[in-house]
């Protein structure tokens, strides 16, 4: 019988981890599908409410602005009340959220929007700390494998969101509202994950007695760490907001160069799963933090050449920065911390300021174009990001914690 049972221990560990990865990945693919379903269904939208441009555009903006406000305190929820339950209500609110935006008044739309942001804004905080605590020996692993989910899930909502709408006849709240499917798996998913609770609000309170973690805020690390996630942010998001356009300025046809934004985060998706594994499995992240700054060097640079034949190849070089980039960031939640809470910690942190930069980061480029009418310092602005990328990263990749002494650690 004891013979039974050590065999038997091992294949319910092996099962339990198999379970908690695919209730991960499913909440993974609510994370990004209810933002980026939005953006090509905003004339639409605007049409059948009535409002104006710049408040439409604010559509894309608020989500941003809720993970900005938000990601400070999703860890402070999680200590009080488990990292388990926090995720299902913020489930459970995404879905709420969803429903809401789907009615045809700005009112709810707005307040559905709001509330999805706040909701995805907690689970971006708490999903790489969960990581950290179950899956230890596979961070880079599981990194890879829920930022593919996010990747893949906010693709396809972009790519999809007007078939559904115009050729499907489901109109823009259909299109939006049939994310709920996806919410709904997620929270089936998830509900196995409730029993572990109190074993969740444990571990987070254990680990919030751990020295090293209360002046996260002032640890040069934390900082460098934040920057480095701030600046990608800022780079992301300037480009899904306007690249199309500067292509547009220089003769290239709306459809194209609607593709070649998606070729941006096309090209992101192999790179996505497969750095993190690679990252985890070296003394530091120094080379992949120069790599990533190089190709974002040669593919933001290719735009001030005035040649449209060669933006394919720019859009690729592009992903493939933008994929490294965002994988170390979330990577590094993980590997520049100890414990479950400093991780949801700095994520919280980085995540906060963050979006902050990426919500400003459009508007400034805008400004920027209509102050000189070119592109090319709004360009530059984006060069000197990358480089900003390597000098902070270069810091975020040594192989220190994040609150502790320097010295107490190996370069």
């Amino acid at each position: 019988m004891e013979q039974i049972n050590k065999i038997a221990k091992p294949d319910i560990k092996k099962a339990s981890g198999l379970l908690l990865a695919i209730s991960i990945i499913f909440v993974a693919a609510n994370l990004r599908a209810p933002i980026t379903s939005v953006g090509p269904l905003v004339s639409y939208i605007r049409e059948s409410t009535g409002i104006s441009n710049s408040v439409a555009g604010l559509l894309t903006t608020v989500p941003l602005l809720a993970f900005t406000f938000m990601s400070p305190f999703a860890a402070q929820l999680a200590r009080r009340y488990g990292v388990e339950r926090v995720i299902m209500c913020a489930l459970i609110f995404i879905g709420v959220g969803t429903l809401c935006r789907s009615i045809s008044s700005s009112v709810a739309l707005f307040g559905g929007t709001m509330m999805i942001g706040l909701s995805i804004a907690v689970c971006n905080v708490l999903i790489p700390s969960l990581v950290k605590r179950d899956f230890s020996n596979k961070i880079g692993l599981m990194t890879g494998i829920y930022s593919v989910s996010m990747n893949i899930c906010g693709a396809l909502a972009s790519g999809i969101s007007v078939p559904l709408a115009r050729d499907a006849g489901f109109g823009w709240q259909g299109a939006l509202s049939c994310w709920l499917v996806l919410t709904a798996v997620g929270i089936i998913c998830w509900l196995p994950r409730m029993s572990y609770t109190r074993q969740g609000m444990a571990a987070v309170s254990q680990a919030n007695n751990s020295a090293g973690e209360a002046k996260l805020w002032r640890s040069p690390l934390a900082w460098q760490v934040t920057l480095f996630m701030g600046l990608q942010s800022f780079i992301f998001y300037n480009l899904v907001a306007w690249f199309p356009e500067i292509l547009n300025s220089r003769g290239m046809s709306s459809d194209s160069a609607g593709w070649m934004l998606s070729l941006i985060q096309f090209s992101m998706l192999p790179f996505t799963f497969v750095v993190p594994i690679i990252a985890s499995r070296m003394k530091n992240q120094r080379m992949l933090v120069a790599i990533t700054t190089l190709l974002y060097l040669l593919g933001i640079g290719g735009l001030l050449i005035d040649n449209n034949s060669l933006v394919p190849l720019w859009s690729v070089l592009i992903g493939i920065a933008g994929a490294g980039s965002f994988s170390l960031a979330m990577l590094f939640f993980t590997l520049r911390t100890r414990t479950t809470q400093a991780a949801a910690e700095l994520s919280g942190m980085a995540q906060s300021v963050g979006y902050l930069l990426a919500a400003v980061g459009p508007l400034v480029f805008g400004v920027i174009h209509d102050a000189t009418h070119h592109w090319t310092v709004s360009i530059a602005m984006l060069i000197v990001a990358s480089l900003l990328i390597f000098v902070f990263g270069m810091g975020a990749a040594r192989n220190r914690f994040a609150g502790e002494q320097a010295k107490s650690q190996i370069d």
